[in-house]
């Protein structure tokens, strides 16, 4: 076994990978870059060394520097994680070139799954059943439209490098093939530096299902499935282990066609089988086919430890460092079923927008595992993906194993940025998901459903305004009387966009009216607990002017200063800003040119997304204030139409 490994990566994946080191007695080392120097995931190992700047290209992609450092370090292997090189066999070759051991599998497998079009021209030789589709190289489009054409609309353009979601498009109709096909490329070669694409039959109801496999080089086994059906954007949102409606017939089917699959390339490690499967008949043996592999760690495994109580981490260490398979398949079982959501800092109003902040509050529920690489004080940063957690639950059954999800969501506090959580309790809600008929398309069916904004009450907001007020806090007596009437504050808060005036009076140490408009609403402390009309209080907290009451996935509150407001209220609404830091990728507009409503005027990369920046109405451009290329800080101006006036009175004269 090792005696000390370096870790490549950040984060919730670096903390997790550090903390089974630990328990098998591994030291470990972590890298950081300039914006990571103070984050958990330093704190969680026994070592630390700076690698660079804060973008990746400039730290966590340099795979010369980590080598250095593992050497530096006394490291006998680099553990990658996932994202970043794990899937780069350059630097696997690298590392073995330098003296030290990849934890994970070899170039050579890497490789051989790299390109989806190559990974599956080698799935067939192993009698895998694949997707139909062309998978080719003749990248002409007039090529590529007629390979649609003779697969049958609707088809899906994939890059042949990468995932994510990246470089795919939906295409329904021959009318739309040569715009998605522009589209995909031009994501795929700023994502993956290759433009190049394939292109599958489209299943009508397609559900996700993986096969965890792990191998030692020479012989593998499947450590059974996971649903990761419900996704938006092709990105998966929750995950389930094992599949709703799985029968041990199909399982048996795809388990063995999996290992095949690792087998096959002399597979060492752990790695992902992913399939595209037809949910229109239910599971059926005929009905999957072969998508891709994942030649590293996924981030949903932990529902996969749930339910086979495996940590597969410590079996990666242990087939690295030469130890063969830890057990047979026929050791392995099923126990229970598990879920996992992936929290992130985003505006699901807005699109899912990725968002940034400073947490100034962030709690879980003691009975749920919860991945996080941040902690209360962290900043989410521009630079890298925005995850916030990873929330797993698990029960002897499928429901109970949901419920557990409910609540723990419900227990989870956020304050400091927007997040995702209003909208995965919305998930874990709905009627189809609580049934178990999953599909692809789930999300983007009832999507206004499940993204509708939660709704102040008036009970959320008089409880901010008392908090605002510091009128909560046991510590203080504010009751009292002038001029025969108990003494009253105003407070002016923000919510939504929305300004909220309310009126506080204390009748008594104990008691509080909080007047909104026409409506009262009454608090009374009760054995050291606020009521509010009857009811225990949410808890709250406060920071600065932000006031989060954690009712549902959370409310934010902002305290106004009444003098600024007027300041605040006079901005140009003719700009168009940069929602986030980011870079600038492309610019679409001139000035002098007439825009309509929905018009592309910009691309902005942030996160590790490209996101179009649209023009809100009809209008003219006046100016065009920023260049392809330049990194932007949030609310920059980027493109600014002329005044609706100004437009008007040029177009009469």
């Amino acid at each position: 076994m090792f005696d000390k490994i370096l870790i490549a990566n950040r984060g919730e994946i670096a903390i997790r990978v550090a903390r089974t080191a630990r328990a098998m007695g591994v030291r470990t080392v972590a890298v950081y870059s300039d914006a990571d120097a103070g984050a958990a995931h330093v704190a969680a190992c026994d070592e630390a060394v700076h690698i660079g700047g804060a973008a990746p290209a400039d730290s966590y992609l340099r795979g010369e520097r980590i080598i250095r450092a593992a050497l530096d370090t006394g490291a006998q292997g680099i553990h990658p994680g996932y994202g970043f090189l794990s899937e780069n066999p350059d630097f696997v070759d690298a590392v073995v070139a330098a003296g030290l051991v990849f934890i994970g599998p070899s170039a050579s497998a890497i490789r051989a799954m790299g390109l989806k079009d190559a990974a599956k021209a080698l799935m067939e030789k192993a009698g895998v059943p694949v997707v139909p589709g062309y998978h080719g190289s003749n990248q002409d489009p007039e090529h590529l439209a007629g390979a649609a054409d003779a697969i049958g609309y609707p088809v899906l353009i994939k890059a042949v490098a990468g995932g994510g979601g990246k470089g795919m498009r939906l295409v329904e109709t021959p009318a739309g093939f040569a715009e998605a096909l522009e589209s995909a490329r031009s994501e795929a070669r700023g994502a993956f530096g290759n433009a190049d694409v394939l292109v599958e039959k489209y299943v009508t109801k397609p559900r996700h299902i993986e096969v965890q496999v792990f191998g030692d080089g020479t012989s593998a086994v499947h450590l059974f499935e996971r649903d990761c059906s419900l996704q938006r954007r092709h990105q998966k949102v929750i995950e389930e282990a094992p599949a709703p409606g799985m029968t041990a017939e199909v399982r048996e089917a795809m388990g063995r066609a999996a290992v095949r699959a690792a087998e096959a390339i002399g597979y060492s490690g752990a790695g992902t089988i992913e399939f595209i499967v037809d949910g229109s008949r239910g599971l059926r043996p005929d009905g999957f086919w072969f998508m891709e592999m994942n030649t590293r760690l996924q981030v949903e495994h932990p529902v996969t430890e749930a339910i086979t109580g495996i940590d597969l981490v410590a079996w990666q260490l242990r087939v690295a460092a030469g130890e063969s398979l830890p057990a047979r398949q026929e050791d392995l079982t099923i126990r229970g079923h598990a879920f996992e959501s992936r929290l992130y800092a985003e505006d699901v109003p807005k699109g899912f927008l990725p968002a940034t902040g400073t947490l100034a509050h962030l709690a879980f529920p003691a009975d749920c595992r919860a991945d996080s690489g941040v902690r209360t004080g962290d900043a989410i940063s521009p630079f890298y993906d925005p995850m916030i957690a990873k929330i797993i639950t698990h029960g002897p059954t499928r429901d109970v194993a949901l419920a557990r999800m409910r609540a723990a969501l419900a227990g989870t506090q956020v304050a400091g940025t927007v997040t995702n959580l209003g909208f995965l309790s919305a998930l874990c809600a709905h009627d189809g998901f609580i049934a178990g008929d999953v599909d692809t398309g789930l999300i983007g069916r009832d999507l206004a459903q499940l993204v509708a904004a939660p709704v102040a009450q008036p009970a959320d907001v008089a409880l901010a305004a008392l908090a605002a007020l510091g009128l909560l806090d046991s510590r203080q007596d504010r009751g009292g009387f002038a001029l025969w009437s108990p003494l009253a504050w105003q407070v002016t808060l923000e919510h939504e966009g929305e300004l909220l005036e309310a009126r506080v009076s204390c009748p008594g140490p104990d008691a509080r009216c909080v007047t909104l408009g026409a409506v009262q609403v009454q608090a009374r402390r009760q054995g050291g607990r606020w009521h509010l009309e009857g009811q225990v209080a949410p808890d709250v907290r406060v920071t600065g002017d932000l006031v989060t009451v954690f009712s549902g996935a959370g409310l934010g509150f902002r305290r106004i200063d009444p003098l600024a407001r007027d300041a605040a209220a006079a901005g140009d609404g003719n700009l168009i800003e940069a929602p986030m830091p980011g870079l600038v990728k492309a610019v679409f507009a001139q000035a002098g040119q007439a825009v309509q409503a929905g018009d592309r005027l910009a691309v902005l990369e942030a996160m590790k997304m490209e996101h179009s920046l649209l023009a809100a109405r009809d209008g003219v451009v006046a100016e065009v204030l920023v260049a392809a290329g330049a990194q932007v800080e949030a609310g920059a101006a980027l493109v600014r139409l002329e005044a609706e006036v100004e437009a008007a009175q040029g177009a009469g004269a």
